[in-house]
């Protein structure tokens, strides 16, 4: 499963701390363990069930956050970096693994994905975080999974949050408009 994470993440190397590149594939593996979903569905499930008949993939969406987050923090940092404090080990991180609670709110029926009992009782930013902590995420990166979605709209984001959030919400928004 190690390989299969690492194959659908190279974003990985983008992670200079090894000890936290390596907790956030334990996390990905984790949760792939428990998932009824394969890596191989994650490339073709849509990444939310909320727009009817999505066309993108969950990992399109997904590397697509991760790629706006890294872009955004990098530039931030060149033009705000005086005033800002930015660890961009923490947002791609928190990018990566804003939704690795998803796998778990999904099932497959008969060939096609719906929420499962455990989604519709618990959204991915909870599952997200409660799988990242146990596999020892750091609490600056489980607050990303957190808040990435509109649970996070009740606290304060730290910066990098609100990177991955904005980032999130870029590659979410446009469908959900369109459906609308």
């Amino acid at each position: 499963m190690r390989e299969a994470v690492r194959k659908l993440w190279p974003e990985l190397d983008w992670i200079e701390a090894t000890p936290l590149k390596e907790q956030v594939i334990k996390t990905w593996v984790t949760v792939m363990e428990r998932s009824p979903l394969t890596p191989e569905d994650l490339e073709r499930i849509p990444f939310t069930l909320l727009v009817p008949d999505c066309q993108a993939t969950f990992m399109e969406h997904k590397r697509c956050v991760v790629h706006i987050a890294r872009r955004s923090a990098e530039s931030m940092r060149e033009f705000l970096g005086r005033a800002l404090v930015i660890d961009l080990d923490t947002v791609v991180a928190g990018a990566i693994l804003a939704d690795v609670g998803k796998p778990l709110e999904y099932e497959i029926v008969d060939g096609q994905p719906r929420q499962s009992a455990l989604g519709r009782a618990l959204r991915h930013p909870f599952t997200g975080v409660a799988v990242a902590l146990e596999c020892g995420v750091p609490q600056e990166v489980c607050h990303i999974i957190a808040t990435h979605a509109g649970e996070g709209d009740m606290v304060k984001r730290s910066v990098e949050a609100t990177i991955v959030h904005h980032a999130d919400f870029m590659s979410f928004l446009p469908f959900k408009n369109m459906a609308s």
